[in-house]
């Protein structure tokens, strides 16, 4: 088994969503999160002294306000995995700049608080 954390535009929540529904995932949590990180910087309106001069910049990382994002968690079965990364990497803007992760993490058991199952059955319902 293996959860998957995926760092995503909010506006990208919609189609994750349906890829996950796609492959039978019994659920998943989702967050809204603020972090920066290596994205492309937009320019800004530069202002000195509180007055616009006209000119736009772009502001060093170490300076970059921070972004809004989605976090979407999720526990899905070994065999999905590929599956499901494949879809997610194809149909989030394919070969444009980066605006966000995947992360894989082995799980070794889950349990179903209030009844007894536990593993594989509770994601195969």
């Amino acid at each position: 088994m293996k959860e998957i954390s995926i760092f995503i535009h909010t506006d990208d929540l919609k189609k994750v969503t349906e890829i996950l529904r796609k492959y039978n995932v019994v659920g998943m949590s989702f967050y809204h999160i603020e972090g920066a990180g290596e994205s492309k910087q937009e320019a800004i309106p530069e202002m000195v002294r509180s007055y616009m001069t006209g000119r736009t910049i772009i502001p060093e990382q170490h300076l970059a306000m921070h972004v809004q994002r989605t976090k979407v968690e999720t526990f899905v079965l070994d065999s999905q995995v590929k599956q499901i990364v494949d879809d997610i990497l194809n149909s989030l803007n394919p070969g444009t700049n980066a605006h966000g992760i995947i992360v894989i993490k082995d799980v070794a058991d889950i349990f179903e608080i209030g009844t007894e199952q536990r593993g594989e059955a509770v994601l195969s319902k």
